[in-house]
């Protein structure tokens, strides 16, 4: 999940949604309490995403990957333990994100492309450890704190300001606020004529 000691870390992303949507993305899945309800959600509504899923738990639920492939939602790197990757060994840094890329390709059937660091923690280290796996680093436009306990209510209202091109941070660990606001952050972007889609694999 985020973390207001990283709020200074949001900011544009290296990669952006196709000019006219914008980018819902969910952080720290896939999990049983949340990931399918929101996947209904997209789904329901014609919308796609971005899962940045971290390595262990894609491990212990297989089958939601799947589920998540199977509707065109694009699967991205989380790292495998979500840690603050600046104040581990680069050793280390390697094995989280090259881990979560096996397990993913594995599942997919592809690897991943995109790569998120736990926190928006980063550094030219890890930006460098991600490059040379294969991945462009994604943070965030907009951020409704919805790890933080936020109302469903204000994150819808948070989202209601989100403009074409944003990128999204939300996430998927089992959050019942977030569960509960996405057909309405649906709804309120379907209505102002925009849609989200998946980012673009690099």
């Amino acid at each position: 999940m985020a973390d207001p000691g990283f709020a200074a870390a949001t900011g544009r992303p290296l990669s952006t949604a196709p000019s006219g949507t914008l980018a819902l993305t969910f952080d720290d899945g896939p999990h049983p309490d949340s990931t399918p309800e929101l996947l209904d959600a997209l789904t329901a509504a014609g919308h796609r995403a971005t899962f940045f899923l971290c390595g262990a738990q894609a491990e212990r639920h297989p089958e939601l990957v799947r589920a998540l492939d199977r509707a065109g939602m694009a699967i991205a790197n989380h790292t495998w333990s979500h840690p603050a990757l600046p104040d581990l060994p680069l050793t280390a840094v390697r094995d989280e994100i090259h881990r979560t890329n096996r397990v993913l390709a594995k599942l997919t059937g592809r690897p991943p492309t995109l790569f998120r660091p736990p926190y928006g923690a980063t550094s030219p280290e890890v930006r460098r450890v991600a490059a040379d796996a294969g991945l462009t680093e994604t943070l965030w436009d907009v951020d409704p704190r919805d790890w933080d306990g936020t109302e469903p209510a204000e994150i819808v209202a948070v989202l209601a300001a989100a403009r074409p091109g944003d990128t999204v941070l939300l996430h998927d660990h089992g959050n019942r606020n977030t569960v509960t606001a996405l057909p309405a952050v649906l709804a309120a972007l379907t209505g102002r004529g925009l849609r989200s889609t998946a980012l673009p694999r690099h």
